[in-house]
């Protein structure tokens, strides 16, 4: 994959959604709950006015409708902006 985010964007590779069963009911991909993380896979050299924080390979929270989900080689990917992060998961 190739792909490099301009200015202060960041591609993530969302945390894959808890399947959840109810007596032996399986809850389809349309009602999962959205994923909050997941980790970062490339960023952006940041802005003149705000400083890249994030880094390629950090665990990230960030908001359930942040962002653009984009597909490439069959896998979910999502890009934002860093602002649109609400935080870094400290191992």
């Amino acid at each position: 994959m190739n792909i490099k985010p301009l200015a202060d964007r960041v591609l993530i590779q969302p945390t894959p959604a808890e399947e959840v069963t109810m007596a032996g009911i399986i809850i389809p991909d349309s009602a999962k709950e959205k994923p909050l993380r997941g980790t970062v896979l490339a960023a952006g050299k940041g802005t003149k006015d705000e400083e890249m924080v994030v880094k390629e390979g950090d665990k990230v929270l960030y908001g359930k409708y942040a962002g653009t989900e984009i597909e490439l080689d069959g896998e979910k990917y999502i890009i934002m902006r860093q602002s649109d992060i609400l935080a870094i998961i400290a191992d």
